[in-house]
């Protein structure tokens, strides 16, 4: 094992699966001549060529339309976003046409296409940079939608995601690409749709993906200090969800608190909630409690923006309502 960060293991998860298929190419706004807007393609321009590292005008919708329409001569691209917030440029690209072109084909044509970027908050950047758009996305039939949490989930989702014969939402987050862990330094793969307990535990489940999972580990930690054990499950895949991971784990604990950077309207958690009652109510010892976003637009004001996200004390406080203390 050696530690790398999270730009790290994305440019070497793309850069290997570069090598073995000469079909996989990487194209986007600053991938190329800038090394990527957040360097996770650094030095991929000088190994693999102009013809397969692609710099972009701002041009979203361009883009997107170019890698999906690449697949149908058998290309596998890489498209990388500067943000998901900019996805929206391009969203009729990647709904209307990468997730319904194996369906609308009659299965004569798939999409093999990695959407790649950061998603949700990354401090003061603003509410049209600072949204979550992972349940959008898997709210959409064809799409696989993955959201890793640290670089050893990233690589070896991000390899699997570029092999994959269908379209692939794929979020990270401005504010890890900087953090570090323990990659291996032989190959390997993590299956799409597999969830990962992160932390055994018996008092209650904690369920949580992405970036905001770090305020899920920080509350485990302060609560077994208090004698509460707690269950943390990383979704890693939001779309297909692994439902069994959690339910197992439920029905040993017998309570669930789900933690979301979301809005709180119809997101990951709601459906989680759903498929957790429906699945094992005689099971739960509380009502299930998911932890979102405020109801509103991210703030600007770093008071307000710390309001406005979910946090370890949030994720206490809910686990000792769920426990009766």
């Amino acid at each position: 094992m050696r530690t790398i960060q999270f730009r790290e293991a994305v440019c070497e998860a793309m850069s290997e699966e570069m090598r073995q298929d000469e079909a996989v190419y990487l194209m986007g706004e600053e991938v190329a001549e800038y090394n990527g807007a957040y360097k996770a393609s650094k030095g991929m321009l000088d190994e693999f060529g102009a013809d397969r590292v692609i710099d972009t005008p701002i041009s979203e919708a361009g883009f997107s339309g170019i890698g999906i329409g690449s697949t149908l001569v058998g290309t596998r691209p890489i498209i990388e976003f500067m943000t998901f917030n900019f996805s929206l440029v391009g969203i009729d690209q990647i709904i209307n046409n990468a997730a319904k072109i194996r369906q609308m084909s009659g299965g004569q044509f798939n999409c093999p296409i990695v959407f790649r970027g950061p998603t949700g908050s990354a401090g003061q950047l603003g509410a049209t940079h600072s949204q979550a758009f992972e349940s959008w996305y898997a709210n959409c039939p064809g799409l696989k939608v993955i959201v890793p949490s640290n670089p050893y989930d990233a690589k070896g989702l991000l390899k699997s995601a570029i092999r994959d014969d269908d379209p692939v939402i794929f979020m990270e987050s401005e504010q890890m690409y900087g953090d570090k862990g323990e990659v291996p330094e032989e190959e390997y793969t993590i299956p799409i749709g597999k969830a990962d307990v992160k932390r055994e535990g018996e008092d209650v489940t904690i369920v949580s993906f992405g970036k905001i999972i770090k305020e899920a580990y920080a509350a485990a930690e302060k609560l077994e200090e208090e004698g509460i054990s707690c269950e943390v499950i990383d979704l890693r895949t939001v779309r297909p969800l692994d439902y069994e991971t959690v339910i197992t784990s439920v029905k040993k604990t017998n309570r669930l608190v789900i933690l979301e950077e979301a809005w709180p309207f119809g997101n990951v958690s709601t459906e989680l909630s759903y498929q957790v009652q429906e699945q094992a109510f005689d099971f739960l010892d509380a009502p299930i409690l998911k932890i979102n976003t405020a109801d509103t637009p991210a703030p600007y004001s770093p008071v307000l923006l710390k309001e406005w996200l979910p946090n370890s004390e949030d994720v206490v406080k809910a686990v000792k309502k769920v426990m009766y203390k």
